[in-house]
């Protein structure tokens, strides 16, 4: 009997022949006969049958579509099948360049929290607002937001996070809310969300806080905080119906006891005081990567996950304090793939549902200048002085972004992903 490999073969041979005139059609009862036999024997090999047959249902075929071209690429690429123009360009991987034009707006923004707006907060020197970001084998152009809102016309995107995450909304929302006059731009808050909107575009940037993405609850009695390992829902429900999600978690899990954020873990029904850090980001990721691949459309709504932002603190060896210039070359010397990154980038390989890998974390390695420090709240003249020679002597923020700054870059990036 033919092999499955033959019986394709040969199939293909009489699917591309060129056809017979009738002339040239053999003619013996034999010859026939045989032909016969062949197309139903092939025929029947492609007909669904009980036993091993594969059935290709819709969520198969779709998952098919992203994970079988080009797995070689690592995950970042494997992830965008439906951005192909990216295959040839890896965001993550460049260099900062010093550019006149920067920034593209400043901390006058309306929209900044004070804690960001070095600035005004008097930190003396502004360099760190003119890096733009170069990657090695592409350019990323200069943020265009009549351009962006024009792509995002009557859409939502929505960014789902921590304290990071909404360092990056106000970025985006600055960039954008200069060319929308006064009387048609206004925000919006329900619940943990907050909402600019570009009236004229029916367009709106949105941030909802979910800083572990699953569920983080006080109960009624203890005032005990419990996080729940297996429960997204309530945080979820805001990002239904959302056309653009960009989500990042990675931070609040690491905390040391003394910042911790929860006093119990919850998985299912067993309680935990204590739990290895990464092993509880993976199963609240997974939470979240379920609900993605269950509840969401990839033909209405596009997904990015943004990697960890670095910190610059004691734990890594070095402060930010009185950084003024960003860590030449491509790469930190010291830097090593957080093992958030690593976690999440199993959990993407894992799911069905395309979502891309924004990996701004090495670019952003190399920017200890480019945190709040001492200046995350106004302080005077005579007090920076004073930290010269007391440095670290006042709470000095090396994990938030000041604006304009890194999150700009981030963002531009974000454009040129959403433009595709």
């Amino acid at each position: 009997m033919l092999k499955s490999s033959q019986l394709v073969k040969a199939g293909s041979r009489i699917l591309n022949a060129t056809p017979l005139r009738a002339s040239q059609f053999p003619c013996s009862p034999s010859s026939m006969a045989t032909f016969f036999i062949l197309s139903l024997v092939i025929a029947l090999n492609f007909l669904p049958f009980h036993g091993n047959s594969v059935n290709l249902d819709v969520n198969h075929a779709r998952q098919l579509s992203w994970t079988l071209n080009g797995e070689d690429d690592g995950v970042t690429m494997v992830q965008t099948r439906r951005h192909q123009s990216q295959k040839s360009c890896d965001l993550s991987s460049g260099k900062w360049v010093y550019d006149e034009s920067y920034p593209l707006y400043d901390s006058n923004c309306p929209y900044l929290s004070e804690a960001v707006t070095c600035q005004k907060n008097g930190r003396p020197d502004s360099d760190y607002e003119k890096w733009r970001w170069q990657p090695h084998d592409c350019s990323v152009p200069r943020f265009d937001a009549l351009g962006f809102l024009g792509k995002m016309r009557k859409k939502r995107i929505m960014l789902v996070g921590d304290s990071i995450m909404r360092n990056q909304w106000e970025s985006l929302v600055c960039l954008v809310q200069s060319v929308i006059p006064t009387g048609r731009k206004r925000v919006t808050y329900s619940g943990p969300t907050m909402a600019f909107h570009a009236l004229d575009f029916g367009t709106s940037i949105e941030f909802s806080w979910a800083p572990f993405l699953v569920e983080l609850k006080k109960e009624m009695r203890g005032n005990k905080r419990i996080l729940h390992l297996d429960l997204i829902e309530e945080n979820a429900r805001y990002w239904r119906g959302v056309h653009v999600l960009v989500f990042d978690s990675a931070h609040w899990w690491t905390h040391s006891d003394k910042w911790s954020s929860w006093d119990l873990i919850m998985d299912g029904s067993k309680a935990y005081k204590s739990m290895n850090p990464m092993v509880a980001y993976e199963r609240g990721l997974t939470t979240w990567a379920k609900w993605v691949d269950l509840n969401l459309d990839p033909l209405k709504t596009r997904v990015i996950f943004r990697s960890m932002s670095p910190r610059h603190n004691r734990e890594n060896g070095w402060k930010c304090y009185n950084q003024t210039k960003p860590l030449m070359g491509s790469n930190h010397p010291q830097y090593m793939i957080p093992q958030q990154t690593l976690v999440l980038k199993g959990l993407l390989a894992r799911m069905q549902f395309p979502v891309y890998l924004q990996d701004v974390t090495p670019m952003s390695a190399l920017r200890r200048d480019g945190h709040p420090s001492v200046y995350a709240k106004a302080i005077g003249r005579r007090y920076v002085d004073k930290q010269h020679t007391m440095a670290g002597s006042y709470s000095s923020d090396c994990s938030h972004w000041c604006l304009p700054g890194v999150p700009d870059s981030w963002n531009e990036a974000l454009a040129v992903l959403l433009s595709n």
